[in-house]
């Protein structure tokens, strides 16, 4: 019937012509010859061996040449194949041999080949079909009646309906006959491609263009293609065109194909395999591929796709030393993808391990006894090799290699050989292997490690690293308790007077085994990070050091304060490049409203200056000091947990209140104004 244009466009591009596909119903191979000869299918899956060409004592059908067509081959009304039928043309070659006698002719006739008059030529067929990933040879059984057979003409042909094949593919026909005459006939064939589809890199994705009509619907699979087993589906998509599908190259095999058919009847589903031949893809599978243990005694490699690949035995001892393959005595064994694979093991081991080469290359190596019988062992495997004679010679399994037993080398097993030997003949080693040629033995090394001077030299490590520990905390207490805890200044800027009165009190709280940090003495870094980030960075650290925040308030500090609770936002007037104190209210507040506040903050503020009952009820869920009437209790709370001595403490209240006077004295009273020089903020004290 007709092809439908989508397959026309697929075959032969833009520009197609009318053509028809003769349409095969049905999956069963067949095949049909020339009038006058008669043929057989006699099997369609044969092994797809040639042999040596012995040539045939008497005349002999030989292929002269090979036709191919196309053909859709239908197993459903809407699922049709692409196919390539072959025809075989035959000729005779060779001359009769005049028989001597009846005994000779008679066994001229019993090789197949008789005169003429009595006999006809028959003659096997044999046809190789490679397509990638698969390849076929069947069998066909022709006979030419003795009236046809003229020597070197012509007989005629013989039909074989049809190896199936995709569009784009390129497709090796050999054929060949039995009795043969000379070497197979070939053919090489690239049937239509799809010039609608492109596969292009980007990076680390893969684009397939599929350059169809906006009004073609066509279904899109990508699978992967089994040469053993149905196909393995991925994805699909019923779409309409013109389409790009985008790929990860982590998913690309060399086996992931790609089918596309339209949505309409009698479609034929096109197959396509574009990365095949791509390096990533083969990169991909092996990294995809895994050794998955079924049994104690049988495993298995699974992979998305079909893999050249040998697996051998080896032995990995504890210590990160390469696994040892033994190969000799076992030897390598072909794998088959998700096909179960055993090895001669009379028991198992963790130590044994199993190694996957491909093309002479390590690509994969799993302990797989080790995820049920546990961790690696400290055993020595040792390697039997019977000989002649009942003669055997027995060797040690290490790093260096096999070293034979006894033996004067500085090896370990070399010694311990005489114990291993008789540990050996005492049955203590376990048998993993026995053949004809040798024996594998697995022998524990546990009894000849010094278990006792061993916890020994452990408890003297522990008590080594315990001391160490403890000197340790000791030392950081000690540099800890030099240092001083650590406190944050907070204030206000009301003025410079009051600055130059901030400096004296953080300056003579210094003289303390306090380390103060405060915005005066970093400038240059708050204008760097601006006041927000510096605040944040120094309550962080301080707060993390277990160290304490000192919230002095002014009455400037107590009207930002005011308008922060009454608003909820930040007081006017944009942040000033050294304003601390505003750029702080935003994360104090926080802490006072959620309860974080006790403990990690304490309050402070000048005697004359600032009565404590103004500062707002917030603040005073937590200790506020009046300075300095109060500087032996402020000191004891800056000093926590840890606090010296009442005696200890008023001297450091006596010292830190000397050296504030005079700032006090400054500032309260400056040189040239009278007493009592200025005035008192809102709730000030009395002025004694």
């Amino acid at each position: 019937m007709p092809v439908p244009w989508f397959l026309l466009s697929l075959a032969l591009g833009r520009s197609p012509i009318v053509l028809s596909l003769e349409r095969l119903v049905g999956p069963q191979d067949a095949t049909h010859c020339s009038p006058g000869l008669s043929c057989h299918l006699w099997d369609s899956d044969i092994l797809c061996l040639p042999g040596d060409i012995v040539p045939a004592p008497g005349p002999v059908l030989a292929p002269t040449h090979l036709q191919t067509e196309l053909v859709l081959r239908c197993r459903k009304e809407t699922y049709c194949d692409l196919c390539v039928r072959v025809a075989v043309h035959l000729a005779v070659h060779g001359h009769w041999e005049e028989p001597e006698d009846e005994e000779k002719f008679g066994g001229a006739a019993d090789s197949g080949v008789e005169e003429p008059r009595n006999a006809s030529l028959q003659a096997q067929v044999v046809l190789s079909f490679q397509a990638y990933p698969t390849a076929r040879c069947v069998l066909l059984e022709v006979q030419v009646p003795a009236a046809l057979v003229q020597f070197g003409q012509s007989v005629g042909s013989v039909v074989y309906d049809c190896f199936e094949a995709a569009l784009g593919s390129e497709v090796r026909i050999w054929s060949y006959t039995q009795p043969r005459y000379e070497k197979e006939l070939n053919l090489t064939q690239q049937l239509p491609a799809l010039p609608w589809l492109n596969v292009s890199a980007d990076g680390d994705n893969v684009h397939l263009v599929l350059n169809v009509s906006e009004e073609q619907h066509f279904g899109l699979s990508l699978y992967w293609n089994q040469v053993q087993g149905p196909p393995k589906p991925r994805w699909h998509k019923n779409l309409t065109g013109p389409q790009i599908i985008t790929l990860n190259h982590t998913d690309l095999v060399p086996c992931l194909c790609i089918q596309v058919w339209p949505l309409e009847p009698d479609s034929v589903r096109t197959n396509i395999c574009p990365f095949r031949e791509d390096p990533r893809a083969h990169q991909n599978l092996w990294r995809a591929a895994r050794l998955r243990l079924l049994t104690l005694q049988s495993w298995l490699l699974d992979a998305p796709c079909s893999l050249p690949a040998e697996a051998a035995l080896c032995w990995q001892a504890p210590g990160g030393d390469p696994c040892q393959p033994l190969v000799p005595p076992l030897s390598w064994e072909n794998v088959t993808v998700d096909k179960v694979l055993e090895f001669p093991l009379l028991k198992v081991h963790p130590n044994l391990c199993v190694q996957v080469n491909s093309w002479e290359k390590l690509q994969l190596q799993k302990c797989l006894w080790a995820d049920s019988l546990g961790p690696l062992k400290d055993d020595v495997l040792l390697l039997e090799t019977r000989g002649p004679q009942d003669n055997r010679s027995l060797c040690a399994l290490e790093p260096s290699g096999c070293t034979s037993l006894p033996s004067k080398a500085s090896t370990r097993a070399a010694r311990l050989g005489e114990y291993l030997l008789q540990d050996l003949q005492s049955g203590q080693c376990l048998q993993l292997w026995d053949d004809d040629l040798g024996a594998l033995w697995a022998c524990p090394m546990d009894k000849y490690i010094h278990k006792r001077w061993a916890l020994l030299w452990l408890a003297c490590l522990l008590f080594a690293a315990a001391l160490s520990l403890i000197l340790l905390l000791k030392k950081d207490h000690a540099k800890a308790a030099a240092r001083g805890r650590a406190a944050l200044l907070l204030y206000s800027a009301d003025d410079s007077d009051f600055e130059r009165l901030v400096g004296a009190l953080a300056s003579a709280l210094c003289q303390l085994p306090l380390r103060v940090a405060v915005d005066l003495w970093s400038r240059r870094e708050m204008s760097a990070q601006g006041p927000v980030a510096w605040f944040h960075a120094q309550r962080r650290q301080t707060l993390q050091e277990g160290g304490v925040v000192v919230l002095l308030f002014s009455p400037g500090a107590v009207a930002l304060c005011s308008e922060w609770l009454q608003e909820g936002v930040s007081a006017p007037g944009a942040h000033g490049p050294h304003d601390a104190f505003r750029a702080s209210l935003s994360c104090v507040l926080p802490d006072f409203l959620q309860g974080r506040a006790l403990g990690r903050y304490v309050g402070a503020c000048f005697d004359r200056l600032l009565h404590p009952d103004s500062v707002p009820a917030l603040f005073r869920t937590v200790p506020v000091f009046s300075l300095p009437s109060q500087l032996p209790d402020f000191l004891g709370a800056l000093q926590q947990p840890r606090a010296p001595r009442p005696g200890r403490l008023q001297e450091r209240a006596e010292q830190v209140s000397r050296a504030l006077q005079p700032a006090l004295d400054s500032y309260f009273h400056p040189p040239g104004t009278p007493a009592p020089g200025r005035g008192l903020g809102p709730g000030a004290g009395d002025g004694t």
